[in-house]
């Protein structure tokens, strides 16, 4: 599965929480609020998560397998490093490259918006 997207939104203050995460896949599928966390051996990533009844936080959506996860937190941590900060300043380097688009699946069809707006622009 290819990851067409990832966009960084870096979080100001001294918390553990560095940035919020929103990756698309395949030019097809989002997921929104991954975290960008700073632990004590260095910033991994956290999937998007609820807080159940009893006080627990599950996953809402989360990798299968660790090849898939250690390839999506690489990215992740690339995008991050090359984001601007929280004050709008840029970082000097090169943009990550996420791959040569979609290689297995067809192209989702265009939402109802986009189409909407094709038809008023004609």
């Amino acid at each position: 599965m290819t990851i067409t997207d990832i966009r960084i939104r870096k979080v100001a203050g001294e918390g553990k929480l560095k940035a919020y995460v929103t990756v698309t896949f395949e030019s097809c599928f989002v997921v929104h609020n991954v975290k960008v966390i700073q632990g004590e051996s260095g910033v991994f990533i956290a999937m998007p998560s609820r807080r159940t009844k009893n006080g627990e936080y599950k996953d809402v959506a989360h990798p299968i397998n660790t090849e898939f996860r250690a390839r999506l937190q690489e990215q992740i941590l690339e995008a991050y490093d090359q984001a601007a900060d929280p004050l709008g300043r840029r970082q000097v380097g090169k943009a990550p490259d996420f791959g040569s688009g979609i290689r297995r699946f067809e192209p989702c069809r265009p939402s109802f918006e986009s189409a909407r707006r094709r038809a008023w622009n004609k």
